[in-house]
């Protein structure tokens, strides 16, 4: 099993552009992702897909998803809006009006949730979205299961894209997954970098951009006091894979700009190939 992810697209930035920068860097991954082999079985969009929540952003990003080779599954991240999202992608669920499923992915269940706050840049996870959580969790405590989310629930650093652990929907999200042994992942997106950490005995996995990236700046920032910091940087349009590898879910990063091979495989490296292989247990 192998999950693709792209993240933070935001379609319309450049609003009445047709050569927009963000449509070309998500038709760069894209491309790539058809690309690769093996194929991915299928590909998950966590949110901010769109920049503005407009209508015809949504229309132009069907249009872009509608190249990928494999199925799509978006979320919605703070960038989003529901009611525009639901008209261009009219088959993606919404329960209690929340956009919130279930995804069937071979060995692995995908719980995808739904964080948007509209109107507020940090998330949300309000009780009815946590009912229908504990309830699928419920449903199947010994299947893998990953959770598929925009916002991250943990502060990772960048001060001014931090999520604060104190924010009540973090507490509600956390007391949802508390001992749940069977959620092997959480996939985010919303910090523009490829980050990952433990947090309540799972592993938080967050994707980077296909838009531009976040600077990596580890350092306060005062909201009063502007400094000249990097803050957006323009690093290649990147993505993960998600493996399933029969017991752990094991997750790349990379991005779509070519890369300048040093090796390739062939004869003159066949030698270290067949050795490194002769290590592995049960080789003859």
């Amino acid at each position: 099993m192998l999950i693709a992810q792209v993240t933070d697209i935001h379609l319309g930035f450049d609003p009445d552009n047709p050569a927009e920068f963000n449509r070309k860097r998500l038709d760069q991954v894209l491309r790539h992702l058809n690309e690769i082999r093996p194929r991915p079985d299928m590909l998950l969009v966590t949110g901010d897909i769109v920049d503005r929540g407009d209508a015809e952003s949504y229309r132009r990003l069907s249009v872009a998803l509608g190249q990928v080779n494999f199925p799509v599954w978006p979320c919605l991240g703070n960038h989003d809006q529901r009611e525009n999202f639901a008209k261009w992608f009219p088959e993606i669920p919404f329960v209690d009006g929340f956009c919130q499923y279930e995804v069937e992915a071979g060995p692995l269940r995908l719980l995808v949730l739904d964080t948007l706050d509209e109107g507020r840049h940090g998330g949300a996870f309000c009780e009815v979205r946590a009912a229908w959580l504990n309830a699928r969790l419920a449903e199947q405590t010994d299947r893998p299961t990953v959770i598929v989310m925009h916002h991250p629930p943990v502060e990772v650093g960048i001060e001014w894209m931090n999520t604060d652990p104190a924010e009540p929907w973090v507490d509600v999200f956390r007391q949802c997954i508390k001992g749940k042994s069977q959620i092997i992942s959480v996939i985010c997106g919303h910090l523009h970098r490829a980050i990952t950490c433990q947090w309540e005995g799972t592993t938080i996995a967050i994707c980077p951009s296909t838009a531009p990236q976040v600077a990596l700046d580890l350092t306060p920032i005062d909201a009063e006091a502007p400094d000249n910091r990097s803050m957006i940087i323009a690093d290649p349009p990147a993505f993960a894979l998600h493996w399933w590898n029969g017991s752990q879910l094991v997750t790349h990063f990379d991005n779509a700009d070519e890369h300048v091979m040093l090796a390739k495989f062939d004869k003159g490296m066949q030698p270290l190939v067949r050795s490194l292989m002769k290590e592995r247990p049960g080789a003859e």
